[in-house]
């Protein structure tokens, strides 16, 4: 008998036994997960043999639609979990559903993430919390996620608004033509409760809900003077805003790419 790394004993491989037996005995010793099995649950757990999946990166959720299937990585970092935006790429043996991952979204609470770069690397992962329930919240998600097809992923920031003076704002999410015309709405009304803000790292929608370019977001990066406010606020930075602002102090904005993105589970 052999004792596994729990403390349990698998039986040992014996010549005779076929392959399908093999397997599974090998999968007892090690610990390791049968291919295509795991669940939202697993995650939650996270025992040692799935957080090993995962860390290795052989873990997705995936999506099918008519024109096939696409998946998004889910790492881990500092203790927590990521969806990564979905893409067509190949699939590792490891999957659970796309629909069933973000089932598990508070809408009361849904950190979504951006992750910038330029000259070459990744500079750093900026970190919002959404406001609850308030249809530009939702799509920004959407957005994240890649659940429509379309994705944050690979736009450029665009412009920046005021720089060096209070109340600096840099605008990005044109995710259609990447040349400040994109970023047209997912969802058919945006119209909601909105809240006013000066704080620096405010997350605000470009213009009223229902114009042509409403999936274009600024981030603030210096708070307004006390007599002043900004509309339309659906977020706040809570990490990174310093990522953001050396992206503002770039010599050139729109080489500063959102190089992935996605949502922290809450698991």
């Amino acid at each position: 008998m052999m004792t596994t790394e729990t403390g349990a004993t698998a039986e040992p491989v014996y010549l005779g036994d076929t392959a399908t037996s093999i397997m599974k005995k090998v999968q007892e010793i090690t610990g390791e997960i049968p291919q295509k099995q795991l669940t939202v649950e697993d995650l939650r757990r996270m025992r040692e043999p799935v957080k090993r999946l995962v860390e290795a990166g052989r873990v997705v959720a995936v999506q099918e639609d008519q024109d096939g299937r696409r998946s998004a990585r889910i790492t881990l970092q500092d203790g927590q979990l990521y969806l990564h935006a979905l893409l067509r790429q190949p699939t590792p043996a490891h999957t659970l559903q796309e629909s069933e991952v973000v089932g598990v979204l508070e809408p009361s609470c849904t950190l979504a993430f951006l992750d910038l770069g330029w000259a070459g690397s990744t500079r750093g992962r900026v970190t919002i919390r959404l406001t609850p329930d308030t249809p530009l919240a939702r799509q920004f998600v959407l957005l994240c996620t890649g659940q429509r097809g379309h994705t944050y992923r690979n736009t450029k920031l665009l412009v920046v608004w005021g720089k060096g003076q209070p109340g600096e704002y840099v605008v990005a999410g044109d995710y259609e033509s990447n040349d400040g015309k994109g970023g047209a709405p997912l969802l058919p009304d945006l119209k909601g409760q909105y809240r006013e803000s000066r704080q620096a790292g405010a997350v605000l929608a470009m213009g009223r809900p229902g114009n042509p370019r409403c999936a274009q977001f600024a981030i603030t990066t210096r708070d307004l003077p006390d007599d002043d406010q900004w509309s339309y606020a659906f977020g706040d930075v809570v990490s990174g805003l310093d990522v953001v602002r050396a992206a503002v102090n770039h010599s050139d904005i729109r080489e500063v790419t959102v190089v992935d993105c996605g949502v922290v589970l809450p698991l």
